[in-house]
């Protein structure tokens, strides 16, 4: 599903990448599966506790299922999930990633930045960031290892 299909394939990501990521899954990783008709159509990896917020470090639909909503489905899920507990989702796209970067928009993600030559030369990965407010508000005691 994913060493075929952009931009993991424009990033230089092959099946043997993918199997060593995800067998056994990375700890500190919560991974979700959305299915189709009984099939996985689609993954999702978060990664807790990042910038004060979660990271969306992966979130793919099978070629075979895009258009059916489903990316949605499985964001407007996970969404569900971090907002019960944090104010912050995270994710990155890349730039030459159209599609995702209108995807992420529609859905109220904001850019935040580009990071030149991340992953390959002559691209940017783009941070985004969905938000349910400050980390903190101005009631809130300092934690104690700052006083």
């Amino acid at each position: 599903m994913l060493a075929g299909s952009d931009p993991w394939k424009t990033l230089g990501y092959t099946a043997l990448n993918w199997e060593q990521l995800f067998n056994p899954l990375p700890q500190g990783r919560d991974g979700y599966v959305i299915e189709d008709n009984g099939v996985v159509a689609g993954i999702a990896l978060i990664r807790q506790k990042f910038l004060f917020g979660d990271y969306l470090e992966l979130l793919a639909i099978a070629p075979s299922s895009q258009g059916k909503g489903l990316g949605l489905e499985l964001l407007t899920y996970l969404e569900g999930l971090v907002f019960a507990r944090t104010k912050n989702l995270f994710v990155c796209v890349s730039d030459f990633n159209a599609g995702a970067r209108r995807f992420y928009a529609r859905n109220g993600y904001q850019e935040i930045g580009p990071m030149p030559n991340f992953l390959i030369p002559g691209t940017a990965e783009i941070l985004l960031r969905k938000t349910a407010g400050p980390a903190r508000s101005h009631s809130d005691p300092a934690p104690s290892h700052l006083h």
